[in-house]
């Protein structure tokens, strides 16, 4: 009966909160804004499975009836939503009639805890304070992976020593996957020592890679692990070093000659057989670095690993004069984007790279497909090529359209708030009740588009998770309230949207969310030796183990929530993460491409489904690449104060009170 009193108390908040708003305002006063409509028609049902069994309020054939929550509800596309491939909801960055300043304002709401939690400013001394902690992080992983796990790939924090590929089990992919025996962690976080500012170590590091790191190795790895973690941090401290402005502090390195570019160009050059005898274009998902594509590789892959390879690979190909990088990094975006579904627009998450069939047709944001649609929009803006931006648009389109359930309007109507789910990519029906924590990171994507309102619901829907685990389970089930998948390795996801989210809005809730992580950070995860993934986000069980991605992403957008006067903030420069969180200045240079026409006479031959062979690499060249563009300003709309009630129903909501 308790949550039959939860729901008659929300009811009745609602309905005292448009009272207060008529005595107030009159008849023709503002709606009640995103802080107090938002979470009230939030996760309040519990459902049964929707494969097999109908939940309340389902109609015939166990289709959702009338009174089924809307994420169960079919898109409304097409014809019905007032046209052929009409959207659902206003544009990027549209704002309704009830926007955030079309809130109460406070009214009614005395002086309790989540004011003063979450309502004022965000002190500079508090500010200063959450920074040093995660610099402190920072340092304490690093330190101790240095100390008792390099030249090794990773750190085990809990026995404190280093973790390498498992030799002893090859079918071990999470662990040999991502570790090449070619100090991981080292790599990964070259340019987080230099966004905080350490020259003396980035300096050390970056002559310790050069000295002792090798990709002369007898190591199966994944293409896009050793693509992002590795090739992307290479090139992202090789600018830093070249960057004749130094934004960072002096990290230049005596006598270098363009090492650290050698480095990714010879790893490069070892993951581009995994492009060849492919009837697609579509790459093999593994390849050794020292033999090429293992006899018995699987020729099956996952579409945002194929197909999330063109930043990396295109700064490369931009910086070496050589176009054979960004050429079948491109082909095989190309090739999976002509797979899409014609009825849909929308694309599955498991690919036969030799037939071209999908085997996996799940449709979503989260794991194996979530990284495609990132790198569809940041490699238009580091290269300004039109067709990756017609792309991305399509792409988003199509996920408005089929995708994203509840209500249109983030901040106004009734219905429950807005939630992308995972659906069949040819019939936009819904698959499953599950999300995944790496869907986290698409609010922060929705902002670089301009559409805030929606990235602020989202955002809102996984911190919600976090403050009620202290963590994001790895999958989170929205009809049962409950994880499917209970462990936490120390993902950045939702870090970085609420650092993005920051930067868009400059509410200070968002240095409060990150205070919180924060602090969840270290009650939980921190170990002898670092921080552990949890096995268990409820008992806080613990794993031992710290990815790279702890030390390269999450440890950097933490300290970036809370140093305002970072160079990244304020140098003039203007700059993206890949998806690894390596930071790359946006560069004229790297907008010039004098194979435009290489690319396109090869389409027909793409279409067609035959090879091309791949241009032979010219000599190394070098292109100085110290100028920079801009991108779209800051945005200052939703700068406005939080309000009490905001985090009371939240909280409320994730069953905190």
């Amino acid at each position: 009966m308790q949550w039959r009193a939860l729901v008659l108390g929300l009811v009745l908040l609602r309905l005292g909160l448009h009272g207060v708003r008529w005595l107030v305002f009159g008849p023709g006063g503002p709606s009640v804004g995103f802080y107090q409509r938002f979470p009230l028609s939030f996760g309040l049902q519990r459902l049964r499975a929707v494969d097999g069994l109908s939940p309340p309020g389902s109609g015939p054939a166990g289709q959702p009836g009338p009174g089924a929550p809307s994420w169960l509800q079919p898109p409304v596309v097409g014809a019905a939503a007032g046209g052929p491939g009409a959207p659902r909801r206003p544009g990027a960055g549209v704002c309704g009639p009830a926007h955030w300043g079309c809130a109460l304002g406070g009214r009614g709401c005395g002086p309790d805890e989540y004011e003063r939690r979450y309502s004022g400013a965000f002190p500079p001394q508090l500010r200063a304070q959450m920074r040093d902690l995660a610099r402190g992080m920072f340092v304490f992983g690093y330190d101790n992976y240095m100390a008792h796990a390099f030249p090794q790939d990773e750190l085990n924090p809990i026995h404190c020593r280093g973790r390498g590929p498992d030799r002893g089990d090859p079918s071990n992919l999470n662990i040999n996957d991502v570790l090449g025996n070619y100090s991981l962690t080292l790599v990964d976080a070259l340019d987080t020592l230099a966004i905080m500012g350490n020259s003396s170590e980035f300096q050390k590091a970056v002559k310790l890679v050069i000295n002792t790191v090798s990709f002369d190795k007898d190591s199966t790895v994944q293409v896009f692990e050793a693509t992002i973690r590795v090739l992307g941090s290479l090139l992202s401290a090789h600018r830093i070093i070249t960057d004749s402005k130094q934004p960072f502090g002096d990290m230049t390195i005596k006598d270098y000659d363009n090492e650290l570019l050698h480095m990714a160009h010879d790893l490069a050059v070892r993951l581009l057989p995994a492009f060849e005898n492919t009837k697609t274009g579509i790459p093999y998902p593994r390849v050794n670095l020292k033999t090429g594509v293992p006899p018995d590789s699987n020729n099956e892959t996952c579409t945002a690993g194929a197909g999330s390879l063109l930043v990396e690979f295109g700064i490369l190909s931009r910086l070496l004069g050589d176009p054979t990088f960004e050429w079948v990094a491109r082909r095989a975006v190309k090739a999976l984007w002509n797979l899409r579904s014609n009825d849909t627009g929308l694309l599955g998450n498991v690919v036969n790279i030799q037939t071209g069939h999908w085997v996996g047709k799940q449709s979503g944001l989260g794991a194996g497909l979530d990284s495609f649609y990132e790198y569809l929009l940041k490699s238009y803006i580091l290269f300004g090529e039109k067709e990756d931006l017609e792309m991305f648009n399509a792409a988003y389109q199509s996920i408005q359209n089929y995708l994203r359930r509840g209500r249109e309007a983030c901040n106004e109507g009734e219905g429950d708030p807005p939630l992308y789910v995972n659906v069949n990519m040819f019939s936009g029906q819904l698959m499953n009740t599950w999300i995944d924590s790496l869907q986290a990171f698409f609010p922060g994507l929705q902002v670089l588009i301009g559409d805030v309102e929606d990235a602020i619901c989202l955002h809102a829907f996984y911190y919600a998770i976090w403050k009620r685990y202290g963590a994001l389970p790895e999958r989170y089930n929205w009809q049962l309230q409950a994880p499917d998948v209970l462990f936490y390795p120390l993902r950045p996801e939702l870090v970085e949207s609420t650092y993005l989210l920051y930067q868009a809005t400059k509410n200070p809730f968002y240095l409060h969310v990150g205070m919180d992580i924060l602090q969840s950070l270290e009650k939980y995860t921190k170990v002898r030796c670092g921080y552990a993934t949890l096995h268990h986000v409820i008992d806080k069980s613990k794993e031992d183990r710290m990815e790279s991605f702890f030390l390269s992403e999450t440890c950097k957008y933490l300290y970036l929530l809370f140093d305002e006067e970072n160079p990244v903030h304020k140098s003039g420069t203007r700059y993206m993460f890949t998806t690894e969180g390596h930071i790359i200045s946006v560069d004229k240079h790297l907008r010039e491409s004098p194979w435009k026409e290489f690319f396109s006479e090869d389409e027909g031959q793409e279409q067609q489904g035959k090879f091309v062979h791949r241009p032979k690499s010219h000599e190394l060249k070098v292109i100085n690449s110290s100028s920079n563009c801009n991108r779209v300003p800051d945005e200052r709309r939703y700068s406005l104060p939080l309000k009490s009630i905001y985090m009371r129903q939240i909280d409320q909501m994730v069953g905190l009170v």
